[in-house]
């Protein structure tokens, strides 16, 4: 089926700002809560948050097997499951609609008034009920950097890291939309020359640079998705900021990785992009050496040319970007993870979400966390308002966003923005 949503010519009768992450050829998915108070899914075209449950509560998916509630819902997580076809014909409707050669909605005012909201005027929420969490640790160039600090330039690597995508699994209750503040974690700490740990509030708290993907049904118990099928069952990708407390995590990693260094939060963005939208994108993935093991080994173009941007703004004053990097860095992609994932087994479901792990580029500027910026803390940044950073302070905000963009079209993630509080008091 033509993705006919994807044309770089069509236009649409809502206006879109120049620049805007959200042109019609995006038509991401997400759920937000109206100035009525009603949660819905819905869409986004420009500024304007589109109301898919009224959408189709007024028959504009006529034709299109739908379940009758299958917008109506608090999450996407049904849409997910119905499968790559009905995604398809979906966004193709979307962009029907709202095109601006279809006087259809564009001339139905009591419609309108239903169906469009200022973006302003919505409260977005999870887009997914997360059942599962798994964050991968895919970039060479981060694995690397983060190996040179543990142990040696020679030994920065560990033997299995280039044979499969390492991952731990996190905690997806503490998954969180934009806009939502993190409080600093407290946590068992090694103070440098102590024999005896401490517990309090953590000094080191760090932002990780990522994307994530998202889901839909893929296998029963103990079958193994074939890499040449796993792109059918990713609905799409977020941004994703992957909270970390570095003193915490020095002090827990070994034997068995982190836990309370990494599961007291975990930002996304709140709009899914979907794999059909960031087709024209596609590019080749890094060389890898060795090469795979035959389950893992593939063909042509199966990473993306993803922009990505971090910035830090400490309160009341201006951002500064503290990091440009790119998805198309990522050694192992999305597929192989997936293939990885479910090669002994493990049951994938609709709405899991996978993290791609710290995304670093080659240069300095590109690397995707404050550990490896600073390099440990030894060379702090400074922001533009004079003042210096080794790691993320109270009150800081850490925005990250990311974009597509060629000489037709630009595809956008929008942002995710999360500002760091003290720790919790209870009162």
């Amino acid at each position: 089926m033509p993705i006919s949503a994807n044309d770089t010519k069509r236009k649409s009768w809502i206006e879109v700002p120049k620049n805007s992450d959200f042109p019609i050829q995006n038509i991401p998915f997400g759920v937000f809560l109206t100035k009525e108070n009603v949660v819905t899914v819905g869409t986004r075209i420009g500024d304007s948050a589109i109301d898919l449950g009224a959408l189709q509560q007024l028959g504009y998916f006529s034709g299109i097997d739908l379940t009758d509630d299958m917008f109506m819902q608090d999450t996407l997580n049904d849409f997910i499951s119905d499968g790559k076809k009905t995604w398809r014909l979906v966004r193709n409707r979307i962009a029907d609609i709202f095109d601006e050669n279809n006087p259809k909605l564009r001339e139905n005012e009591n419609h309108k008034n239903i169906i469009i909201f200022n973006i302003d005027e919505v409260e977005m929420q999870l887009p997914v009920l997360i059942g599962d969490y798994t964050d991968f640790y895919s970039s060479k160039i981060h694995a690397s950097n983060v190996g040179k600090m543990i142990r040696n330039e020679e030994n920065a690597l560990l033997p299995n890291w280039p044979q499969m995508p390492i991952a731990y699994h996190g905690r997806s209750s503490t998954i969180i939309p934009s806009g939502i503040p993190v409080h600093r974690p407290l946590g068992q700490t090694l103070p440098p020359d102590a024999t005896t740990p401490v517990f309090g509030a953590s000094r080191s708290v760090d932002f990780e640079l990522e994307t994530a993907f998202i889901t839909t049904d893929a296998n029963i118990m103990g079958e193994m998705i074939p890499i040449s099928e796993a792109e059918d069952y990713i609905f799409g990708m977020v941004l994703l900021n992957d909270w970390t407390a570095r003193d915490i995590q020095k002090w827990e990693y070994m034997p068995l990785g982190p836990l309370l260094s990494k599961n007291f939060a975990t930002s996304i963005s709140p709009w899914i992009v979907t794999m059909d939208a960031l087709e024209p994108f596609r590019i080749a993935s890094p060389k890898q050496n060795p090469s795979p093991l035959p389950y893992l080994q593939q063909k042509g173009k199966h990473s993306f040319d993803i922009n990505l941007e971090v910035a830090i703004q400490p309160e009341k004053t201006e951002a500064t970007i503290v990091s440009k990097s790119n998805f198309k860095y990522m050694y192992w992609t999305m597929n192989q993870q997936l293939t990885h994932h479910t090669s002994n087994g493990c049951r994938i479901n609709s709405g899991d979400m996978m993290g791609s792990g710290a995304i670093s580029g080659p240069t300095k500027d590109s690397y995707g966390s404050m550990l490896e910026l600073t390099w440990g803390g030894e060379k702090p940044l400074k922001l533009n308002d004079g003042s210096e950073r080794k790691y993320i302070n109270d009150n800081d905000t850490v925005i990250i966003k990311g974009f597509c963009e060629n000489s037709q079209v630009r595809i956008g993630f929008g942002e995710v923005s999360s500002k760091l509080l003290p720790p919790f008091v209870r009162k």
